[in-house]
C-alpha cells in the first residue's frame, strides 16, 4: 500500500511507544502527562449533563455549528475575562476538539512545506509532530528557567523568517518554565516588528501553585499596539476539568479564524455539542475556582515531594528546577557519583526497576539533549512518587 508522502516527516511518538512497556504489574509511572483521573469533579460534570439534557436536549444531541455551541463560547468569553482578556466576544473563538485540533488548523491554514515553525526547544511532541506533517523545517529556539530567551528567538527570526512562532509560555510542557513578563512583552513585539505569528499554547496556566503567573500573552496584547492581529492563543478544559469532554478553543484574528473554521468543517463538522452543553453548564454553574483550588493544593504538594525525592535520592547526579506550576519536572543527568548520564538508556533500566519516565531528546526538533528527562508527578500521590524516585535512584547507578 503506498501512503502519502506527508507521513515521511513523521513517526510514532517516543511517549507512546514507552507506554507499551508498561504491563509490568506494580510499574511506578511519571511517564504520562494525563491529569488525576480521582480529581475529576464527576459530582459537578454529572449534574452539569444532566442538565444540558433536560434543559436543552435537542440542541445537546444534535448537530451544531462548526463555531462551536454558543451557550459554550460565551461562558468561554467570561473564563478569559477572569484572567485579563479584553474585547473578546463570543465570534472572537472557535471551539475545537481539544486544543490539538487547534494546533492541527494552525497548521493547515498557515504552514506550506518549506516554510519554517520555530518552537521552544524543548516543546510539546505532538506539536512538533502536527507541524511536521504538514512539511515545514521546525526549529528549536533555547529556552532557560524563564522560559523562550528572546534574543535567540530575535536571532532566529531574522535567519529563518519563519512562518508561526509556536510557544507554551506558561508551565511548559516538557520544561515546566515560566515566560517572564518582561520576556512576554518582547515577544509581542518581535511578533509587530517581524509581523510573524505567535501561537500562545496554554493548557496549563491555570495550574499554579503559589502566586499566579504574569498574565497571558493574549492579556498583555492590550499594551503592545498591534500585537493583537499576531497572536494566537489555543486554551483547553483537558488539564484542569477533563481529558474525555475534548473541549479546547482557539482564539485568533478574524481572517485566520474563519480559514480555521473552514477546515474544522472538512475534518469534523464540530467538536461534539453534548460535550460542549456539559462543560457551558459546568462553566455557568461556578465550580471551577473550587476544582481548581483542590487540583493546585494537590500538585503543589505532590510537585515538592518529589523534587525533595530527587534530592534524596539522585543528588547531584540530577539538576533541576522546581517546577512552580503545571504537571512536570524537566530534569538533565549529570553522570555524577557513577550514575547514568544518558535519559534514554535510564528509561529502559528504570522499567526493570519498576519505574517509568519519558526520556527528553524526543522533544527537542533538532540538536536533541540526551541528557534531559521528563517526569510528571500529576498521577503518584506522595508515597508512589518516593517509592518510584527511590527506585529511579537505583536504575540511576551505572
Amino acid at each position: 500500500m503506498q501512503f502519502a508522502d506527508r507521513l515521511n516527516n513523521v513517526e510514532t511518538s517516543a511517549i507512546r511507544e514507552l507506554f507499551k512497556l508498561l504491563g509490568k504489574p506494580g510499574i511506578i509511572s511519571f511517564a504520562g502527562g494525563f491529569p488525576d483521573s480521582a480529581m475529576f469533579d464527576v459530582q459537578g460534570i454529572r449534574e452539569a449533563s444532566s442538565r444540558a439534557l433536560t434543559e436543552e436536549p435537542g440542541a445537546a444531541l444534535q448537530y451544531g455549528a462548526t463555531e462551536g455551541y454558543n451557550p459554550l463560547r460565551e461562558q468561554l468569553v467570561a473564563f478569559m475575562s477572569d484572567k485579563g482578556v479584553k474585547g473578546l466576544d463570543a465570534t472572537g473563538l472557535i471551539v475545537t476538539t481539544g486544543s490539538q485540533q487547534a494546533l492541527d488548523l494552525i497548521a493547515k491554514t498557515l504552514l506550506n512545506p518549506n516554510d519554517v515553525a520555530l518552537v521552544e526547544g524543548p516543546t510539546f511532541l505532538a506539536t512538533i509532530q502536527c507541524f511536521r506533517l504538514y512539511g515545514p523545517q521546525v526549529v528549536g529556539v533555547p529556552i532557560d528557567a524563564h522560559g523562550v530567551q528572546v534574543d535567540k528567538l530575535e536571532e532566529m527570526m531574522v535567519q529563518h523568517k519563519p512562518k508561526l512562532v509556536y510557544l507554551i509560555p506558561t508551565f511548559g510542557n516538557p520544561s515546566g518554565a515560566t515566560l517572564s513578563l518582561e520576556r512576554r512583552l518582547r515577544v509581542l513585539e518581535l511578533a509587530v516588528k517581524y509581523q510573524t505569528v505567535v501561537v500562545e499554547d496554554d493548557p496549563y496556566g491555570d495550574l499554579y501553585f503559589g502566586d499566579a503567573p504574569p498574565p497571558s500573552l493574549l492579556a498583555l496584547s492590550d499594551q503592545v499596539p498591534g500585537s493583537r492581529e499576531w497572536l494566537v492563543y489555543c486554551g483547553s478544559l483537558s488539564k484542569v476539568l477533563s481529558p474525555g469532554l475534548r473541549v479546547g478553543w482557539m482564539i485568533a484574528p478574524p481572517e485566520l479564524l474563519a480559514r480555521a473554521t473552514m477546515c474544522k468543517q472538512f475534518s469534523d463538522a464540530h467538536t461534539s455539542t453534548f460535550a460542549q452543553a456539559t462543560a457551558a453548564h459546568y462553566l455557568k454553574a461556578g465550580r471551577m475556582p473550587a476544582t481548581l483550588a483542590h487540583v493546585r493544593s494537590v500538585y503543589a504538594e505532590r510537585a515538592i515531594a518529589m523534587g525533595e525525592a530527587l534530592k534524596r535520592e539522585l543528588g547531584d547526579a540530577l539538576t533541576f528546577t522546581q517546577p512552580q506550576g503545571g504537571l512536570f519536572f524537566w530534569a538533565n543527568l549529570t553522570g555524577a557519583g557513577g550514575k547514568l548520564k544518558d535519559g534514554a538508556e535510564l528509561a529502559k533500566r528504570a522499567i526493570e526497576q519498576g519505574v517509568a519516565f519519558v526520556p527528553g531528546a524526543p522533544f527537542f526538533a533538532n540538536d536533541p539533549d540526551p541528557s534531559a528527562i521528563r517526569l510528571s508527578f500529576a498521577t503518584a500521590d506522595v508515597v508512589k512518587i518516593q517509592e518510584g524516585i527511590a527506585r529511579l535512584g537505583l536504575a540511576a547507578l551505572s
